[in-house]
């Protein structure tokens, strides 16, 4: 009797599971490659052995790159992911590097679903992306990852993902036993693993200096046997020790004789893990192979079910009315810091490492992304001795990167994409991290702020002459007046300022403290202050953007009171400059519909603004209460639009910036090591006014012939290939820490007709801030131009 009860509550209590990635069952599959060589078959890539891989042919000669691998489902399903493992045998050979991933419905007509660099090690990735139909998967390797040139292909397992509901068998009856567990430092018995409560987990034992080595092993006695579907494993969160990498999954009926049901690695997250596989059994065991970010010998747990009863989860398809996001963009690092270049690439970089920050290390990971390939080049710069986390970023007249601060605190670099190059500027006079900087009307670089590096407190301002090579300290530019009321004090009160140029070699300050300001850049500088910014409280980590510079509008929203543990805001306001040093005129609009800090602002070449990411509760190194919607405001209606959601958490560290074909980069978010929350890609976002009702691009107008430079004040002749009823200006962006104070936008009236136009750029260079700047064409329904890059002149 006593037995059927528990078989009773077995079959009772369980209960269903909110949605979660579970990679597809893979019994049925085949793969086919363009190349193979004799015993690396592509079907090798799916086989659930770790031991074995796919390689294309390289004997007795190599087939050239690329090469691709198909695999074939079977079933249509709505997917949002790729796994991807490289050989598990110690050799490089093969990895892949730049590479794309399309999907198809019938092996013919193929989708772009992402595109990217993959990282140069053995470790598992995975690229999510927005969720689509798909029967067959490609991938394409047009790299090796060891960048040497090297002309083939491996893989190791290959796994695809879609999004689905599924239900917890449950654990009444069960009872569970571990190979190792910590009772002495910490209470982490194996029975936490099952105890409901993710705030508890099973560790090994590592006390006393003893620590017990891997392999571990986890095991369920269900108490009778049950069938299963799958496996679930919970890890813990930040500092991520003891996730599981590699694991098997073994079953039994007696707890003597194991039979081997699934084996795999897991990505280094604190999301949950899925394992699907099916068997009647007993007892089920979990083995630790390796802890996924290499941190040392130990296992841990927070939760671990056994499932059953998976339902696909069928999402709704986009209105293209609201944008498309349409494809993932890998990186070989975290892209915390960006910036465009010149050229059309943009310049992405982390840390000294590609996944975390810390110390000052006098180094910096980096790569060049070009959206023309989809691929980045890496690069690690050593020669400025800086570590370039956190930094202060302006992009100068000629389109150098000026880099000043963060984990080196009194460094500069300077990036030259005419030349390629990285060199190291002068020392700043205040080493400085978390400090904003901006290009003034005459070239200089203006820097204030920045208690996060060097001792803390007294940032005041300071300028870079990119002529003279030096930095000036400006005694008159108190950091005092623009600090905010932060509980941290000015450790987080003076960061991530929302610095305009302006007039006369002023800088206004909008926020983030509720109290906005000028600086004077002249001379020893000076700070007149400039009023409230109407009801607003302080708003560290919300949004600025100068979306209609000519006419000094800046549109500001979100940010909270206090840096981090506290609650975000969706206050949103549009303020006019007019005269230097007066207060501006400062309205209230309507209120975003989502509390964001730490998201990204964009001015887009129509004059609407896109304000992406975030989260409602501001902690950084997390994903929790992320917003994937972003909205669009428009300042002719004054209204805000949510737009289509997408499909990865951009939050703290998380970066945003407009691209030359008017889409939009959303990239990064982590740089944390073991927090779970690393984001190595981006997304790239299709505003409305590029698509049809029906999802496909608009027909646009074409820029022919116009000057690569003009003057301030000059005239610009420019042709297209249609009638266009308005220009646009956007300021080439850098972007971190939710701060990009290069982009602004002019909106152009152009004199003519037919296809050839007369636009005047202002003459002001605090309104037409010198540099590299996006010129759009725009068609009467509001449709940009592929952007020519033009740059102002003095």
């Amino acid at each position: 009797m006593s037995a059927f009860l528990s078989l009773l509550s077995v079959c009772l209590l369980i209960r269903t599971v909110a949605s979660v990635s579970a990679p597809i069952l893979r019994t049925v599959w085949t793969a086919t490659a363009d190349s193979f060589n004799q015993g690396n078959e592509p079907q090798k890539a799916i086989d659930a052995n770790l031991n074995t891989f796919w390689h294309s042919q390289f004997n007795p000669t190599a087939d050239a790159l690329p090469n691709w691998i198909i695999v074939d489902m079977k079933n249509t399903y709505n997917i949002h992911a790729v796994g991807y493992l490289p050989r598990q045998d110690g050799s490089a050979n093969g990895r892949i590097g730049g590479h794309k991933i399309e999907v198809s419905t019938d092996g013919a007509n193929w989708n772009l679903a992402a595109t990217g660099t993959y990282i140069n090690d053995d470790i598992v990735k995975k690229t999510t992306f927005i969720s689509r139909a798909a029967r067959y998967v490609r991938i394409t390797a047009t790299t090796e990852a060891q960048q040497a040139g090297l002309q083939w292909t491996s893989a190791a397992e290959i796994n695809v993902y879609h999004e689905v509901t599924y239900d917890y068998i449950s654990r009444t009856a069960w009872t569970v036993s571990a190979d190792s567990q910590e009772t002495v430092s910490e209470n982490s018995p194996a029975q936490n693993a099952i105890d409901g409560n993710p705030a508890t987990l099973w560790h090994t034992r590592y006390n006393g200096g003893t620590i017990a080595p891997l392999p571990h092993w986890f095991q369920i006695d269900a108490g009778t046997q049950i069938t299963v579907e799958g496996l679930s494993y919970l890890p813990r969160g930040a500092p991520g020790n003891g996730r599981i990498g590699q694991y098997s999954i073994q079953v039994s009926n007696d707890g003597n004789t194991w039979t081997q049901v699934a084996t795999g690695m897991w990505v280094d997250t604190e999301d949950e893990k899925i394992t699907l596989f099916d068997a009647t059994a007993r007892y089920f065991r979990l083995n630790a192979l390796t802890e996924a970010g290499n941190r040392g010998q130990w296992t841990t747990a927070r939760e671990i079910n056994l499932v059953s009863g998976e339902t696909e989860v069928i999402p709704a398809a986009p209105a293209a009315s609201n944008g498309l996001w349409v494809n993932t963009v890998d990186f070989p690092l975290v892209p915390a810091a960006v910036a465009m270049l010149p050229n059309g690439k943009v310049l992405v970089w982390s840390s000294f490492e590609r996944d975390n920050f810390g110390g000052s290390n006098g180094f910096t990971q980096t790569a060049i992304y070009d959206p023309a390939t989809g691929e980045s080049t890496p690069r690690v710069v050593t020669n400025t001795n800086h570590d370039m986390f956190c930094p202060g970023i302006s992009i100068d007249f000629n389109g150098r990167i000026v880099v000043s601060g963060g984990s080196n605190a009194a460094k500069t670099s300077i990036y030259d994409s005419a030349t390629d190059a990285w060199t190291a500027g002068p020392d700043m006079n205040i080493g400085r991290g978390y400090q904003s900087t901006v290009t003034v009307g005459d070239g200089r670089i203006f820097n204030i702020g920045g208690s996060w590096s060097g001792a803390v407190g007294n940032k005041n301002g300071e300028i870079y002459s990119p002529s003279a090579n030096t930095w000036t300290l400006q005694s008159g530019a108190l950091v005092s007046p623009m600090q905010t009321q932060d509980t941290k004090g000015p450790y987080r009160s003076d960061n991530h300022g929302w610095l305009f140029a302006w007039k006369t070699g002023t800088v206004f300050q909008a926020g983030p403290s509720k109290g906005m300001n000028w600086y004077d850049t002249n001379g020893a500088g000076s700070v007149t202050a400039a009023g409230n910014r109407a009801d607003d409280g302080d708003a560290m980590c919300g949004n600025a953007v100068m979306y209609d510079a000519p006419a000094g509008k800046i549109l500001t929203a979100g940010g909270s009171a206090n840096y981090e543990d506290d609650t975000a805001r969706s206050n949103a306001y549009v303020i006019t400059l007019g005269a230097t040093k007066q207060n501006p005129q400062v309205t209230k609009v309507p209120n975003m519909a989502f509390a964001r800090g730490f998201a990204n602002g964009v001015a887009l070449p129509d004059g609407t603004v896109f304000v992406t990411g975030g989260q409602s509760f501001v902690k950084p190194f997390t994903d929790t209460t992320a917003h994937l919607t972003p909205e669009l405001f428009n300042p002719a209606t004054n209204t805000w639009t949510q737009l289509n959601p997408m499909s990865i958490p951009r939050t703290y560290h998380s970066t945003a910036l407009l691209l030359p074909d008017a889409t939009i980069l959303q990239g990064g978010g982590g740089l944390c090591g073991g927090c779970g929350v690393n984001h190595f890609d981006a997304e790239i976002f299709v505003p409305p006014y590029l698509l049809n009702a029906d999802g496909s691009r608009k027909a646009r107008p074409v820029i022919n012939t116009v000057a690569t430079t003009v003057r301030l004040g000059a005239s610009l002749g420019i042709t297209t290939n249609s009638a266009v009823t308005r220009f646009a200006l956007v300021r080439i962006g850098s972007a971190t820490h939710t701060v990009d104070t290069d982009q602004r936008r002019i909106p152009l009236t152009p004199a003519g007709s037919g296809t050839s136009y007369t636009v005047t750029i202002p003459s002001d260079p605090g309104v037409a801030v010198p540099g590299f700047w996006f010129l759009f064409a725009l068609n009467s329904a509001g449709t940009p131009s592929v952007a020519k890059i033009v740059k102002v002149t003095p």
